[in-house]
């Protein structure tokens, strides 16, 4: 009983922190807006907040080897507080690109906190029950994250208040628990280079998708905007987005697991393909119309992080597949920290459809690079196919038993 109380004080502390934290990028893209902030000074502020998620997710270890895990996560909980409360006192891009850098380090760092515990907590017999709810968590606790844009009112010092308040929130269930903390986890070695040596079409993957979300979650709010939708619908935009990759998973896992992953990435590729000509053709056909093709875009490209990241683990050992899951969530940050300033200056220059754009050039390159691949070397034998949050580089470890081979 203790263990399940343990579990849902996580649980509850993770859905708190996705509500705090999730809204915050798109209600700073709308506030930016409202405060006429330029284009690409939006995008600065995604591009910022993967940033401080690429520090949280290599300082967390080490700090909770100094002060333990409960202190660790109010630490990363306040700066991230600090870092929302501060948006309306100071109204500069500028200065909100080093809040969004606290908030991003603030996600990271928390994750990586319940991470490190349920890794310690769980066993063999209970670590399927609680990753798939640890699964449910991520996905609900985002799209929920999503629609709060449609109660919040941009650039007003409430709004920021409220998230700063959900945000603390996350604390109580965490520090109130009164199991133990466990053991300090030994902090992976960062080794980027592991994943491009066991498999580049992975690495190249892995930063498509880092393209593909951050610069839809990130700049997504602009598009919509431009393309008509109001506050409300800008909402369920991005839940539909959240929403589509979360129907995708179970069938690209089943392909995955049957057929060869390479081709799998090469025919989601072909999706993502398909499905930013289908949004950027619907844009001038009405709303309903927008909202069905985010949810297209976001089942054809939402899989593709996992799909690449069971492909690189077919060729890993035991005893390297959670320096290869740091690895993987190191490049993902990589096409996640450039894509979004990227994409607003596109848009800026060339308008609303140029995040498709790039997006389908990133695409069409990972298509070309998986046929020269193909001819490179055979497939391997397969690990299971396993939904792979974008969390933090500990991952790995509550991971790792999920990736035996069959």
């Amino acid at each position: 009983m203790r263990l399940i109380i343990s579990f849902a004080a996580l649980f509850l502390s993770i859905i708190f922190l996705q509500l705090g934290s999730g809204g915050l990028g798109p209600l700073d893209a709308l506030s930016g807006i409202e405060l006429n902030f330029t284009t690409a000074q939006i995008g600065l502020l995604g591009s910022a907040h993967f940033v401080g998620f690429f520090i949280g997710c290599w300082w967390a270890p080490r700090l909770m080897g100094s002060v333990g895990h409960s202190r660790a996560f109010a630490a990363f909980t306040a700066v991230g507080t600090i870092g929302i409360l501060s948006h309306m006192i100071i109204i500069d891009a500028y200065a909100w690109a080093l809040m969004r850098i606290m908030s991003g380090l603030c996600v990271a760092g928390c994750y990586t906190v319940v991470e490190s515990w349920l890794q310690a907590k769980v066993s063999n017999e209970n670590r399927g029950r609680a990753m798939g709810t640890y699964r449910v968590v991520d996905i609900g606790g985002s799209l929920a994250a999503q629609m709060m844009i449609s109660v919040l009112a941009p650039a007003s010092y409430v709004s920021y208040n409220i998230l700063a308040i959900i945000c603390c929130a996350a604390l109580i269930p965490l520090v109130m628990t009164r199991v133990a903390e466990p053991a300090i986890p030994q902090a992976p070695r960062l080794r980027p280079g592991l994943a491009w040596k066991l498999s580049p079409l992975a690495a190249a993957a892995v930063i498509s998708a880092g393209v593909t979300t951050a610069s839809f979650r990130m700049v997504g709010p602009i598009y919509g905007i431009e393309v008509g939708l109001s506050i409300d619908q800008i909402a369920l935009f991005l839940a539909a987005f959240v929403l589509g990759g979360a129907l995708s998973q179970y069938p690209a896992g089943w392909l995955a697991d049957r057929y060869d992953r390479r081709w799998v990435l090469i025919w989601l590729s072909v999706a993502a393909l398909v499905s930013c000509a289908i949004t950027v053709a619907l844009s001038t056909s009405g709303s309903t119309a927008v909202l069905i093709a985010s949810g297209v875009f976001g089942f054809a490209t939402f899989p593709i992080y996992s799909v690449a990241t069971a492909h690189a683990h077919d060729f890993a050992t035991d005893e390297q597949r959670i320096e290869l899951s740091a690895a993987l969530m190191f490049l993902y940050a990589v096409g996640a920290i450039a894509s979004p300033y990227i994409v607003s200056k596109l848009i800026e220059a060339y308008g609303p459809s140029a995040m498709f754009a790039l997006v389908s050039m990133a695409h069409l390159i990972l298509i070309v690079f998986s046929l020269i691949r193909m001819r490179v070397r055979e497939t391997t034998s397969r690990t299971n196919y396993v939904y792979a949050p974008r969390t933090s580089f500990l991952i790995g470890r509550l991971l790792r038993k999920s990736r035996e081979k069959g």
